[in-house]
């Protein structure tokens, strides 16, 4: 069983950054392979949707809305995923979760709260 911890949310003014990371239990992303990670969001009173994914090839795709402004990145030596998030919105607000696909199974972080409110 891997456990995904997240970190790095809270209030930030617009135009803001934060980075968010999502520390893997062990040394899963050693140990186990991976398909692909993602960070996905939940804003209040919407579905939850895909932000940003990276695949084994270091392929990246982003919502279009962030496009050019938040980054996925991973250090495989630190099981560690990150999401650089620069030019912050207010509609960024949301419940930010980070998910890994391993070959042997997928699994989602408990989420952290990103506010951006002046």
């Amino acid at each position: 069983q891997v456990q995904l911890v997240e970190s790095g949310g809270g209030l930030v003014q617009p135009g803001g950054s934060l980075r968010l990371s999502c520390a893997a239990s062990g040394n899963a992303f050693r140990v186990y392979g991976i398909a692909s990670m993602g960070w996905y969001r939940q804003g209040p009173g919407s579905q939850r949707e895909v932000v940003a994914t990276v695949s084994t090839g270091g392929n990246t795709n982003y919502l279009n809305s962030v496009e050019g402004r938040f980054t996925i990145s991973s250090d495989v030596a630190k099981n560690t995923l990150y999401l650089q998030m620069n030019s912050l919105k207010p509609e960024d607000t949301a419940v930010y979760y980070c998910n890994v696909n391993f070959f042997q199974g997928s699994y989602w972080g408990q989420g952290t709260q990103v506010i951006v409110s002046s």
